[in-house]
């Protein structure tokens, strides 16, 4: 009788370990930046902006220098309203790679967002006047071209007949 009991615990511990094993490969190893970063990455997609931050800020904590982590740190901040503190980190992650494309497009998407907020909240507070702490416009890039205007569309030149 002491055998099957046995061979019940030895199997429900197997699938224990199977299923806890499993659970925690997915992100890899738990004290690298990279870990750190994609399980941020995955509570952001869902909404869950407070873990997010809490992840983004151990992968910071192991690679203070990397500037995917200090782009996602900004992100996350815009995304719950610290705007001050987003900023703070989209300057830190040009400043580690001003020429990466992705970085300076997040960071002028959100200056053109922030110049606008904070001309807004100046309005709304009755002055009407801009705010002295505007966001400095983004380090200039190696040499990018400009883009390319398309004439109107046909359709779109003609007046309605």
């Amino acid at each position: 009788m002491r055998t099957p009991i046995l061979k019940r615990a030895a199997t429900l511990s197997l699938f224990l370990a199977i299923v806890v094993t499993a659970c925690g490969s997915r992100y890899g190893k738990p004290a690298t930046a990279g870990s750190q970063l994609a399980f941020g990455v995955d509570m952001a997609r869902r909404g869950l902006w407070s873990e997010a931050l809490f992840r983004f800020h151990q992968a910071a904590r192991l690679e203070p220098q990397n500037p995917r982590v200090m782009n996602n740190l900004g992100v996350a901040y815009e995304a719950t309203g610290d705007y001050e503190k987003a900023l703070g980190f989209y300057q830190q992650a040009l400043k580690i790679e001003p020429n990466n494309r992705e970085l300076r497009a997040n960071y002028g998407r959100f200056v053109e967002f922030y110049q606008a907020y904070k001309g807004k909240e100046g309005k709304d507070k009755g002055t009407g006047a801009q705010p002295a702490t505007t966001a400095p416009a983004p380090p200039p890039a190696a040499a990018e071209t400009p883009p390319r205007e398309e004439p109107p569309r046909e359709e779109e030149a003609r007046p309605p007949a």
